[in-house]
């Protein structure tokens, strides 16, 4: 039924009988006596003395209104009564945050004036109503837990920036963040709140005191004896931070915990509230009466069987009642005090929600007699108060709120027409109904009745070296296993508990995606799946501005459930249509990134802009994809991306924007929706069908309608005869069969995205309650080791270590009961299933666009965002309490995975920066554990070796420390004394993070080893640019690295106190790693492929290994030197520099010393040793000092150090190998003996004939054309870089060998 319009007068339909005429019609219906009897029996007088019914006047249809009128008039407080001022409080009846005047900060203020939002560093506001005399209660409902103070002031109260409510002298605030009260000074108070609470402020003017509740829980008194009299008056306000957010109820709604004696500020509308629950007793007196035609008499019945049948009666009965009541249910007050708790008690009684069909029939009914307006209204603000009650419900032990209020939503949805009004204008527009899908957790576990769910707690006991659970069940005691067990079953009985509403919370999604309900006109589903990618667009335009987005932790429950519904409706349409895939073999077909069916907002596409790919790839579209696009769109879109900046106006945007001006947009979880930026890419995207079968004649162009999101439907979508809908543009490389329900699959994108936005950020926060659980437990541990050590005559510590075990054990009570909570809504093991699900969707939508070729370009960044993300919080996250091992599929999944990152983190088709970070970190992270290795293993030969020939290109001109890393992880646990996992010197300290990739046990890949071997081998000149970059980069980070220790050693020895900058320390660090992990790939390479040095029939080798022993000998010389620059800064073990150390670098340089001088062949070995004897840095007491012998002092030299120890690899027993002992002594000697006789051998050369750019080789090489010279050292380094003349600047075209001609 059609509403009558918007206009100021809205027509009421008449239901009264018009005229005498019509009066035998009506006692037609039934006998006149019988209908009088009906009528006096529904609209029974509140009058104590009611006549008896053989002397009641005869009530007929046209007496009825008047009647009705009476009776509701009966008991009505008189018109002047009510129009009087309630004594000792002033202001307007109405009572809202006053924004006009009654404010300091900038705040975003909700549409009804009673949510607010602070938008600067402490913003003030007040109310416009003050009290002086009596008692006076209102409500905060906190919707997040951050710095708020919130209480009464006066009106003299001035507040800033930096001072609040509490601040001032006349001002009482309760801050539940901090749990303090606050009047100029403050102490502690109360309890910590969290974001779903309800905040009591009650004031009693007559004793003089302010007190506070916490969900209907009394704080106590907080203030006493507070300024009362002439000239004092108080308002309620609140002072609060950036980003905190509240709502106010001052009485235009029922108070969730009213306190005996106290006031709400705002009256309640006693005469309407007396009207409206007098009505609602007349429809359930029609409700339980029958009247029996055949006997003549009235029957009771049960109201739960009543079913709207057409009884003309009992409709025209209704149809007066509505006719009073259908106005007041337009009213917020009304409709959560009198409709919603009457609907409440319809469901009760308990079982399904489908064995309570009155609901079905008074909605029937509402939608029948009342305007369509007021039913709207109605709806909208039932919806509102039961999502209120819903959000800010404390949690109890069988979540029986929660419970409550999710089966009369799902009761309200199950109803067509009304799920499609509130779908199509409530739920996503005026409401954040995502709520209905958060399962929040309780602070407080005592109060949430966690206590009584899980009477035993429990921790991990037993710790490994680097506080990592080591717990084997077989090693538990037998009071451990019972405790555990115990806990264990406590959980369960949770998780069931928590399974309840979850149910539920499927159950309202799966009625919003039903698809099947097109008698009323298009299905839920289509009008939930415009709103939610409306949704998504506000999330994903506005992740800088975060009082408008989603908060994260609603984000998750929601995921979860969509998920669940979604694979529900998946399998079942498999069930219909064979021909179909499983949702277990999930994916996104490629043709919806480039076909613009499906808006992807400004997300970044792999290959860069939108606009700028439908330019460069609008051959391969058509060629491969049939899809053109139109030449004066792609003009449209490239000016679009120029006036990027400047469309904040009207054109862009969508009707209504533009009443929002410059304003800043309100968030849509407190008010209206938010007004984002129009669809530009549907709006304006020409996308046309090419028809294959006439290849000769120029292209038809079929144009696609390409509407903005609202305007789709269900064809649009789902496509019809000819037209593929979401999928039009398959690609020959896609099956031609159907996958699921078009709708289902852009629902499915838009999980996706919704992983990307904010889920997997919350996944990785909530980890934290994990991680206090695991420190507590270590420092009850170390506290109960030290109670047994204490000496018995030490009472006095022994007592400050009770205290302090008590203090922990309580704590971690609390917080493993917080756990089991957190692990049962968000690391269980439904919810990890539900992550690895969307792992496998996330792989293979990417293998599929992958096969695409060049149109792979058009996949969203956020696909391999979300591959990486998930993998990393199904292996960080989701344990110790779930293993990713357990995963069905888990061994292909991670070789799929493998097979991405190896092959796409070099992808020439991927050009954003960001994503090939963490395309090269998500390989890193994941060649450190074993069972990740073990995956890149796993993938094909081909793919294998394409990686190993993209890690070894030069690092010239490319992010080179990843990459570095990445072979350094395929060679740790085989290189000289490099098979720790923690250095030597950082054991007895404890890790940040002992689950960080680089602490992870070594783990070699000797088959990606022998693979690089084979490239370097094989490849010559790929081998010398390799090996020149990975020189020219060590001599960079360990030159910068000195110069950083340099300024750092100063600066500690000036007199003056001086303070390193951290950020200085930490790239000095950094450098200090590069270099040693640099000198580990070199020590691979000549374990691996040692001719690339000592062949010296390959080009470059012999200047190879010249430019490696340069290094080799300035490493030594730098750290090994007595008394050096290296050893202070060391010593000084500044905070930042714990890596820095004699160890990592020592044994790297001299792994691949003992690689050249002791395990090559003799011919090999004896080139090296020229080559390192023959560089004038060497020195061979550098080499002594690795095995602790001290050069001698000179006769100036004071003495060393008694204290000081010197460093030698004897002492690194646990970490260096005999046989590898042996290897560097047999090396010493060597050197010792050709050294030596070097030093015999060596001829004195004059100064004109060494080599003028070194000095320190003869010269042995001429330029061609210019014929000037240098040793070929000097020139082979500078012809790898540079093609010009040291000296005059020439091109050289060759180099030949020079000898000095003998002299005559």
């Amino acid at each position: 039924m059609s509403s009558k319009g918007g206009g100021p007068a809205l027509s009421r339909r008449s239901y009264r009988l018009a005229s005498d005429m019509d009066k035998p019609k009506v006692a037609g219906f039934v006998n006149e006596k019988l209908l009088s009897d009906y009528l006096h029996h529904v609209f029974s007088s509140s009058k104590p003395s009611q006549p008896v019914a053989a002397f009641r006047k005869q009530l007929t249809f046209q007496d009825l209104g008047a009647h009705l009128e009476r009776l509701l008039c009966e008991g009505e407080p008189a018109e002047d009564s009510r129009d009087l001022a309630v004594d000792g409080r002033l202001g307007p009846p109405t009572v809202v945050l006053d924004h006009t005047s009654g404010f300091e900060g900038l705040l975003l203020v909700d549409d009804d004036l009673l949510g607010v939002i602070g938008h600067s560093n402490f913003s003030s506001i007040r109310a416009t109503t003050c009290v002086f005399k009596g008692k006076w209660i209102y409500e905060v409902l906190i919707s997040s837990q951050g710095l708020m103070q919130i209480g009464w002031c006066t009106l003299n109260c001035r507040f800033n920036q930096e001072e609040g409510v509490g601040d001032t002298p006349d001002s009482y605030a309760y801050d539940g963040n901090r749990v303090r009260k606050w009047n100029v000074t403050t102490t502690n108070y109360g309890k910590s709140w969290a974001a779903g609470d309800i905040v009591s402020c009650l004031i009693d003017l007559d004793e003089g005191t302010i007190s506070f509740c916490l969900n209907g829980q009394s704080l106590g008194t907080a203030f006493s004896n507070i300024k009362i009299g002439p000239g004092f008056a108080y308002f309620p306000a609140i002072s609060l931070s950036f980003k905190e957010s509240v709502a106010f109820n001052f009485g235009s709604r029922p108070l969730r915990y009213p306190v005996e004696g106290y006031m709400p500020l705002q009256n309640p509308p006693a005469a309407d509230l007396l009207k409206a629950q007098r009505l609602l007793g007349y429809v359930k007196n029609v409700l339980s009466t029958r009247i029996d035609v055949q006997e003549g008499k009235l029957v009771e019945k049960e109201c739960s069987s009543w079913q709207l049948q057409g009884e003309p009666t009992v409709l025209v009965t209704l149809a007066h009642i509505f006719n009073c009541f259908a106005p007041l249910m337009c009213k917020v007050y009304l409709v959560e005090d009198v409709l919603m708790n009457f609907l409440l008690g319809i469901l009760e009684g308990g079982g399904s929600v489908d064995e309570h069909p009155l609901i079905q029939q008074l909605l029937d009914l509402f939608w029948l007699l009342m305007e369509d307006y007021e039913v709207n209204e109605c709806l909208k603000q039932l919806m509102m108060s039961l999502l209120r009650a819903y959000r800010f419900s404390p949690i109890i032990p069988d979540l029986g709120f929660q419970i409550h209020y999710l089966r009369l939503t799902t009761a309200i949805l199950r109803h067509e027409k009304s799920r499609k009004y509130l779908l199509s204008n409530v739920l996503f527009d005026v409401l954040r109904s995502v709520v209905f899908f958060y399962i929040k957790t309780p602070l407080r576990v005592k109060e949430a009745g966690l206590e009584e769910l899980i009477p035993t707690t429990w921790w991990p006991s037993r710790f490994d070296k680097e506080g990592k659970d080591e717990r084997e069940p077989r090693e538990e005691s037998a009071e451990e296993r019972l405790r555990r067990r115990a806990y264990e079953r406590g959980c369960q009985r949770l998780r069931k508990r928590i399974e309840v509403v979850e149910e539920l919370q499927v159950q309202i999604l799966k009625l919003m995606l039903n698809n099947k309900d097109k008698g009323t006109g298009e299905a839920s589903r289509y009008i939930f799946l415009n709103k939610f990618r409306k949704f998504l667009q506000e999330n994903a335009s506005n992740r800088g501005n975060p009082t408008v987005l989603c908060p994260p932790e609603y984000m998750v429950c929601f995921l979860h459930r969509l998920i669940i519904a979604v694979r529900s409706y998946w399998d079942e349409g498999k069930r219909k249509t064979p021909g179909t895939i499983s949702s277990e073999e999930a994916y996104v077909p490629p043709q919806l990134f480039y076909n613009g069916k499906v808006d992807y907002f400004d997300l970044q596409r792999l290959g860069g802009l939108l606009s700028h790919l439908k330019k460069t790839l609008k051959d391969d579209l058509a060629s491969k994809a049939n899809i053109i696009i139109d030449p004066a769109e792609i003009m449209a879109t490239s000016m679009d991306d120029l006036d990027e900046d400047e469309e904040s106006g009207a054109a862009q945007r969508p009707f209504g924007a533009a009443a929002m001006g410059g304003a800043l947009a309100r968030p849509s979880w407190l008010s209206s929706p938010t007004l984002g930026r129009a669809n530009r890419f549907l709006s304006t995207a020409a996308v046309s069908l090419m028809t294959p079968r006439r290849p000769l004649a120029p292209p038809e162009k079929v144009k696609v309608r390409t509407l903005a999101v609202e305007q789709r439907t269900e064809e649009d979508i789902e496509g019809s005869h000819g037209n593929d809908g979401l999928l039009l543009g398959r690609p020959s490389e896609e099956p031609d069969q159907p996958i699921a329900e078009k709708s289902l699959l852009e629902i499915l994108d838009g999980i996706v995205m919704m992983y990307n936005l904010s889920v997997h950020q919350q996944l990785g926060k909530m980890v934290v309650v994990s991680d206090d659980v695991h420190e507590y437990a270590l420092a009850l541990k170390d506290t109960d080791e030290k109670i047994a050590r204490c000496p018995a005559r030490r009472q006095d510590i022994l007592e400050e270590l009770q205290k302090s075990q008590k203090v922990f054990a309580e704590k971690l009570n609390h917080l493993s009961r917080r756990l089991a909570w957190i692990n049962a809504t968000i690391y269980s093991k439904e919810k990890m299933l539900d992550v690895y699900w969307l792992l496998r969707v996330c792989i293979r939508t990417i293998e599929h666009a992958d096969r695409t070729g060049s149109l792979f370009a058009f996949t969203p960044e956020f696909y391999l965002n979300v591959a990486m993300n998930s993998y990393s919080a199904l292996k960080n996250y989701f344990s110790p309490s779930n293993s990713m091992e357990e995963l069905p599929g888990y061994e292909d999944t991670l070789t799929q995975l493998a097979a991405i990152l190896a092959k796409h983190f070099a992808d020439p088709r991927i050009v954003g920066t960001d994503i090939k970070d963490s395309l090269m970190q998500a390989l890193a992270s994941y060649v450190c554990y074993p069972q990740s290795l073990r995956a890149v293993e796993r993938v094909s030969e081909e793919q294998r070796v394409a990686m190993m020939k993209n890690l070894l290109a030069p690092y010239e001109q490319r992010p080179w420390a990843q990459t570095n890393w990445i072979l350094v992880r395929l060679w740790r646990g085989c290189g000289f004394g490099y098979r720790y996992t923690r250095l030597p010197h950082l054991l007895k300290t404890k890790p940040e993070d002992a689950s960080l990739p680089s602490l992870q046990k070594p783990c070699p890949s000797l088959l990606l080893q022998k693979h690089m071997a084979e490239l370097l081998r094989q490849d010559k000149e790929m081998a010398a640019s390799f090996l020149n970059s990975v020189l020219n980069q060590l001599n960079w980070a360990f030159s910068e690295f000195i110069g950083m220790i340099q300024e750092i050693q100063q600066a500690a020895e000036r007199p003056e106190r001086n303070f390193v900058d951290t950020r200085q320390l930490k790239v000095c660090a950094t450098c200090f790693d590069l270099s040693v992990s640099l000198l580990r790939v070199l020590e691979m390479t000549v374990t691996l492929v040692p001719e690339i040095f000592l062949d010296w029939s390959r080009p470059s080798a012999e200047l190879l290994l010249r430019r490696l022993a340069q290094l080799l000998n300035q490493v030594l010389n730098r750290v090994t030197a007595e008394r050096n620059l290296f050893d202070r800064v060391v010593n000084l073990r500044l905070p930042g520099l714990e890596s820095v150390d004699h160890y990592p670098i020592l044994v790297a340089v001299t792994g691949i010393l003992v690689q050249l001088l002791v395990d090559c062949e003799s011919q090999g070995v004896s080139r090296a040793a020229a080559v390192l004897l023959s560089d004038p840095c060497f020195q061979l007491h550098s080499i002594q000092h690795l095995l602790g012998e001290r050069e001698p002092l000179c006769a100036a030299a004071p003495p060393p150090h008694a204290d000081r120890k010197h460093f030698s690899l004897h002492t690194y027993t646990d970490y260096i190998s005999a046989e590898e002992q042996q290897k560097v002594e047999q090396m010493l000697s060597f050197l010792t003996e050709e050294s030596k006789q070097a030093a015999a051998s060596a001829a004195p050369t004059s100064e004109e004939d060494l080599c003028p750019i070194c000095y320190a080789h003869p010269i042995s090489a001429v330029f061609k054309p210019c014929s000037h010279k240098s040793c070929k050292a000097c020139i082979n380094q500078h012809l790898m870089n540079n093609k010009d003349c040291f000296f005059c600047k020439a091109t050289i075209t060759g180099v030949e060998d020079y000898s000095k001609p003998a002299s005559s």
